[in-house]
């Protein structure tokens, strides 16, 4: 029996996401930017136009790209538009004391074309004031695109197009994947991850190793670690299990002795 083949090619893996855009001409001039690299997945989260993707702006810059806009989605929140990505990135040319691990467009796209994510999403912030730092935090890795110091301003059609052409580079140049050495589970979606953080904070409060009212970087610092690697979705069951064990003791311990 001869199943059909699924095309998991790097083109049909990243998906672009673009938060609270401010300016419809700079959608339209994304959607060119990926088409012409061979990318077509574009989400956006709360555009400052409703009608953004039928703006007459994005429509004319968009020149010839008009079936990305069409199929395009408009999300209101970043969870849905994370929803199954199992590997997320801010692109940001702002750095965080708390970031998670710093990529080059170049070291990104190489990585990607090499990994077993079976959805990706590259996120990028509004033209004005970029990303808010609690999607930064949640990311895998924050790509920083090396510029003039005196001078780092890019349009976000420009990044947009930057990080497309890498990946189209790095998915043409035929990079070679790595073997499936060893055990190999399914990878944690982004969503899955963040339900683990709530309960892993849960447990650490009842325990009283972080202090709810002066919580300091705990968390932060957690997450940073943990981006590092690749949480499969039984390590993060794992993780929960560990957090539900400890609020069970916890529980227990509070109960007042019949």
């Amino acid at each position: 029996m001869n199943l059909p083949k699924t095309d998991t090619s790097l083109f049909q893996r990243l998906c672009f996401i673009l938060v609270e855009t401010s300016h419809p001409g700079n959608i339209g001039s994304a959607a060119r930017a990926i088409k012409t690299m061979g990318f077509s997945e574009l989400i956006l989260v709360k555009p400052r136009f409703a009608d953004a993707l039928q703006h007459p702006e994005a429509i004319a810059l968009a020149s010839g790209a008009q079936d990305i806009l069409d199929s395009a989605r408009i999300v209101e929140h970043i969870d849905e538009a994370l929803d199954g990505c199992e590997y997320v990135a801010a692109v940001s040319a702002r750095l965080r004391e708390f970031s998670p691990p710093i990529l080059s467009p170049r070291v990104f796209a190489e990585s990607m074309v090499q990994s077993q994510h079976a959805k990706i999403g590259l996120i990028f912030g509004n033209e004005r004031f970029g990303l808010p730092n609690e999607i930064v935090m949640n990311c895998h890795a924050l790509i920083n695109i090396p510029a003039n110091p005196a001078y780092s301003s890019l349009n976000l059609a420009q990044a947009i197009q930057l990080l497309s052409y890498e990946c189209r580079m790095a998915a043409d140049t035929g990079v070679p994947v790595a073997g499936n050495v060893g055990f190999q589970g399914q990878l944690a979606t982004v969503n899955e991850i963040d339900g683990m953080y709530t309960h892993l904070e849960q447990a650490l409060v009842a325990i009283e190793f972080l202090n709810p009212d002066k919580p300091k970087k705990l968390m932060p610092r957690l997450k940073r670690m943990l981006s590092r690697t690749q949480l499969e979705v039984e390590e993060v069951n794992i993780l929960r299990g560990i957090a539900n064990k400890i609020l069970d003791v916890s529980k227990k311990q509070a109960m007042p002795e019949k």
